[in-house]
């Protein structure tokens, strides 16, 4: 990716910061017609064309119907948006309205007093209700509501139909199943589980599924707090020696020099039988334009299977909605949430889910869309998971995610054991409990 710093729009957003009052460039409402005017601003991740086409459709929409208001729409990529962010804040000039992951990453900003709690607009009004609460829950914290989700995402196991059916397997019930499945696949010639890990986060989402299944949910909301990390029970360990266990008898060697867009080419033109992806990729599974016509119709999805005896959540689904905060400073607050309730709306919901490919937290949007099966499937299967794990590289301070993203790409490349990997992670924790002490 690009690494974009963006001083310049980090001036441009502050010139947007006015305030409310007789000033029609305020974030209230007209006094001849009760119409919100005023200007806001709106920063996104999505900068690709087939992304930014459709947000940019939502704004020019809502601009239309609301000729008082000015909106200006940004949008850079992920890592540039973390520079963004950073700089905005520092400087206190954050958008009226900004993405942020679930997690830590967005808790850094609550508790910072930068998002505004928007319980009041959500506790038992329509807007709330059509919006699922394992997504909302995702942006909750001290049972506040601090975000409004844009979509739902979880990582499954997306695998070939004729490799299964060629191998003699079927999708497993469990993960020793998942297991047992990996020599038919190599004797049938196929790579079982396609894995590439260059960029690091493919294997930190394998952990943060294995974490949830090892260790116990409470153990691991205080293990993930800044202040209160210890990361001693044992269930952490078992999790890094199956994710080891698992690649070295399922992936080709050399994971971490293979990007995963290399890996899932491997699945889609018919090289390896299965990979763990996000649901999101689904409308790349699809492309009719980037991959073979072959293994258009021949794919199906699974979520990870339980592992025997395991003492964590079963049944929980790693994955986290995307989504966005109110500046907490923002003098257009009341402006900024009608512009998401816009944004969320049944029909621009749908709209997302129609032309992106999304599955949505909006409830009827799939239907109105007329969303391909897989998507409805993934959003039943969202909607009745026990936990959603949040991603651990933003679930976890940075400090903390950094030590796991390093130990993990070491524990790949045989440098260190899984007990080593997790004496780094507890230096990290330690380190970032004494500075939140």
């Amino acid at each position: 990716m690009k690494k974009i710093i963006g001083i310049a729009l980090s001036l441009s957003l502050a010139a947007l910061a006015v305030g409310c009052g007789a000033n029609p460039d305020s974030g209230g409402s007209s006094a001849n017609t009760g119409e919100l005017t005023g200007k806001i601003s709106f920063l996104e991740k999505w900068p690709d064309p087939q992304y930014k086409v459709i947000f940019d459709k939502i704004v020019a929409d809502y601009i239309a119907a609301h000729p008082g208001v000015e909106i200006d729409h940004q949008a850079v990529g992920d890592q540039p948006i973390k520079d963004q962010l950073r700089v905005l804040t520092s400087a206190d000039e954050l958008p009226d309205i900004f993405f942020a992951w679930p997690g830590d990453f967005a808790k850094k900003f609550i508790r910072g007093g930068f998002a505004a709690d928007l319980s009041e607009y959500l506790n038992g009004t329509e807007w709330g209700e059509s919006l699922a609460e394992s997504a909302l829950g995702a942006y909750k914290y001290d049972g506040k509501y601090y975000g409004i989700p844009i979509n739902m995402n979880a990582k499954v196991f997306a695998y070939s139909k004729s490799a299964f059916t060629k191998a003699g397997v079927q999708p497993p019930t469990s993960y020793e199943e998942l297991l047992a499945s990996c020599e038919p696949l190599k004797a049938a010639g196929y790579t079982p589980i396609a894995f590439g890990n260059q960029y690091g986060w493919p294997a930190i989402h394998y952990i943060t599924q294995l974490n949830a299944e090892y260790v116990a949910a409470d153990v691991r909301n205080a293990d993930y707090n800044p202040a209160g990390g210890e990361f001693t029970d044992p269930g952490y360990e078992k999790a890094l020696v199956t994710f080891k266990e698992m690649i070295d008898k399922c992936s080709k060697p050399g994971s971490n020099g293979i990007s995963h867009e290399t890996a899932q080419a491997d699945l889609t033109n018919g090289k390896a039988g299965m990979q763990y992806l996000e649901v999101l990729e689904f409308v790349s599974l699809n492309n009719t334009e980037t991959v073979p016509e072959s293994w258009i119709g021949d794919w199906d999805f699974f979520a990870f299977p339980p592992i025997a005896g395991a003492q964590g959540t079963p049944g929980a689904i790693t994955g986290a909605p995307d989504g966005f905060l109110v500046n907490g400073k923002s003098e257009n607050i009341a402006l900024a949430i009608d512009f998401l309730k816009f944004l969320t709306s049944k029909e621009n919901a749908a709209l997302i889910v129609k032309d992106i490919g999304w599955p949505s937290p909006v409830a009827g949007s799939a239907e109105l869309a007329q969303a391909t099966p897989e998507v409805k499937k993934a959003v039943e299967m969202m909607s009745a998971a026990p936990e959603m794990a949040i991603w651990l590289d933003t679930e976890t301070h940075a400090e903390v995610a950094q030590a796991y993203l390093a130990g993990v790409e070491s524990l790949l490349n045989q440098d260190l054991t899984p007990a080593q990997v997790m004496d780094s992670v507890r230096v990290a924790a330690a380190k970032v409990k004494a500075e939140n002490s």
